[in-house]
């Protein structure tokens, strides 16, 4: 009912504001005295106005500087009409709109809610809410935006285009579950609607529902068969399920309409690389070259496929021209220095690693880097002091705890290596690696049962932590006490990690421990064959072979673990002499 009157307002204004210039052009006729001019200006200026007429008046004014884009004008004739008529929901709605027009967002908020106040009906109230809705979106208040949303199809499920806004914020929030059952409706009404066969295709595969995916994809496809998203979002769907093929068909499709597209010529690249397919690979990588200049900074990408399939040098290439033309380019910097880490040019990789400045957010990855190439090069002091200084930087990261607990232990500095990792444990007392790292650290000092006390507490927060299982069963089996509870907790490891020849190992050596001989050597040739380099297992092995008569085996068992240097070289030597008598003996 208002807007009509505004709407008849503004017809008869308009009609009355050119009869009242008319009038007033004629009785200022330049034919009329002075006094009567005077005179009959005093009598206009004493007419009342009409706040209504000087409203949409004043809006009349705001649409024409709109027109001829004067906005600070506008702005002004716009306040003055709502200062006149302040209650009417037209220009309370319209004030807010064009202060979202011009990112005036809190302001905007204001009057928008005061048009939502003043709503005459129930389409207004809605129209009104999807501004609001906007408003928030376009201020980054999302979940406000996403309340408006939800009230309006509450309000009116007809409201598709609202549905698919609602979508796309469950998308973004991960409730894929919600997000469907919209989709799912909008569906019942428009099968082939585009987008929303897209939407489903998508929150399919991130629901792992991989089947119900690719028909949704296959759906959106033959609706819009040149649909770039979902031509290449069930390229992946196939190349994460191996069906390398069909992912090479779509990828080339793709190619056809799009040749510029630089990620599905990475995606080709790396599928390629994957089969084994070097040439085809190579054609690609020379192709992705094509469609940029040394030094790009989209060739990063190309460096880190690179990277990852083991092409070392010519990562290093391409990496190395983009740092010369950008460098600023700190992930370029880090790629490249993990570069040179994989090829073992350790003083390269800390060079480039060090160019990470704080203000990175690869700068702590960096750090981990630098104290493990410390590390490696057995220059602990530089290891620690890096980590160290880190910690200060980020005292909430417990990777750092971490790996300087390590580094203590190393060194055999056990009291510090178990002053960090507690430390560690202040911030996530439920850090399985921590916990892991300090019991075997524990054991490593003679505190074996608190060594054990810190497995169990792993085992507390993760039930399946096959190392920790493992850990107690060897403690045990090592001291001879609790074989059954240790054979079990074992048993139990080797079905989550079957594979381990250091849990094999362990399987060996409570059957030796337990008397059974020949289960023993069973395992621990099964261990051996798994890890062949280690010098505890390669004793294992000779010790049931001692135990079984067989001393030429066992000495060379023994006579290998020594060359793999073994940790207690004495106790080896002692080992081999005894058994060097025992064959004298049997000569």
């Amino acid at each position: 009912m208002r807007n009509l009157r505004f709407k008849i307002i503004l017809i008869v204004m308009a009609l009355s504001t050119g009869i009242l210039f008319s009038n007033s052009c004629q009785s200022l006729h330049p034919r009329s005295s002075p006094k009567e001019k005077t005179k009959i200006k005093k009598t206009l200026h004493k007419k009342k106005k009409d706040p209504l007429k000087e409203a949409y008046r004043d809006y009349i004014l705001f649409y024409l500087n709109i027109l001829k884009g004067r906005k600070n004008q506008a702005l002004e004739f716009l306040s003055n009409a709502l200062k006149n008529d302040p209650d009417s929901f037209y220009l309370n709605a319209k004030m807010a709109i064009f202060l979202k027009d011009i990112e005036r967002f809190d302001e905007a908020l204001k009057y928008a809610r005061k048009a939502l106040q003043l709503s005459p009906d129930k389409d207004s109230t809605v129209q009104i809410k999807m501004l609001l809705g906007e408003i928030f979106s376009r201020s980054g208040k999302e979940a406000e935006a996403k309340e408006q949303y939800e009230e309006i199809i509450n309000m009116d499920p007809t409201r598709d285009r609202v549905r698919l806004l609602l979508v796309t914020y469950y998308i973004k929030d991960k409730r894929f579950l919600k997000a469907k059952r919209h989709i799912e409706e909008l569906l019942k009404k428009k099968p082939n609607m585009i987008i929303a066969n897209y939407y489903l295709g998508r929150i399919n595969f991130e629901l792992k529902n991989y089947k119900e995916s690719e028909k949704a994809y296959l759906r959106t496809i033959k609706l819009r068969p040149t649909m770039e998203p979902a031509l290449f979002d069930l390229a992946s769907l196939y190349q994460i399920q191996k069906r390398y093929d069909e992912a090479i068909r779509l990828y080339k499709k793709i190619l056809k309409l799009y040749p510029e597209n630089i990620i599905v010529r990475e995606r080709l690249i790396s599928i390629y690389y994957n089969q084994g397919k070097e040439k085809l690979a190579k054609e690609q990588v020379e192709k992705l070259k094509g469609l940029s200049k040394p030094g790009d900074k989209v060739r990063r990408s190309l460096g880190l496929i690179l990277l990852r399939y083991g092409k070392l040098d010519e990562s290093i290439k391409e990496l190395q021209m983009i740092v010369k033309a950008w460098p600023e380019d700190y992930k370029s910097i880090y790629y490249l220095a993990l570069a040179y880490e994989e090829k073992g040019n350790y003083d390269n990789a800390i060079e480039y690693f060090k160019k990470i400045p704080k203000k990175s957010e690869l700068f702590i990855n960096a750090q981990l880097h630098l104290a493990y190439l410390y590390d490696t090069k057995k220059q602990f002091k530089e290891a620690v002091n890096i980590l160290q200084s880190a910690i200060e930087i980020a005292p909430q990261n417990t990777r750092l705890y971490l790996m300087l607990g390590s580094i203590y232990e190393e060194i055999k500095e056990y009291p510090k290596a178990v002053e960090i990792l507690k430390k560690g444990l202040e911030k996530d007392n439920k850090d399985v690696e921590l916990l892991f790292r300090l019991g075997v650290v524990l054991d490593k000092m003679g505190k074996k049962e608190e060594g054990i006390e810190q497995m169990r507490k792993i085992l507390a927060i993760d039930s399946n932590h096959a190392d920790a299982m493992n850990y107690i069963g060897y403690t045990y089996a090592e001291q001879g006490i609790r074989l059954d509870e240790a054979l079990k907790l074992i048993q139990n490891a080797l079905k989550i990690k079957p594979d381990s020849g250091y849990i094999i190992d362990s399987l060996g050596w409570v059957y030796y421990q337990k008397g059974m001989y020949d289960k023993a050597l069973k395992s621990l040739k099964r261990a051996i064959e798994l890890t062949p380099d280690d010098p505890t297992i390669t004793e294992h092995l000779g010790d049931v072979y001692m135990k079984k008569g067989m001393y030429k085996k066992a000495l060379r068992m023994y006579e290998k673990a020594l060359n793999l240097d073994h940790p207690d070289k004495k106790k080896m030597k002692k080992k081999i002499q005894d058994i060097k008598i025992l064959l004298k003996k049997e000569k």
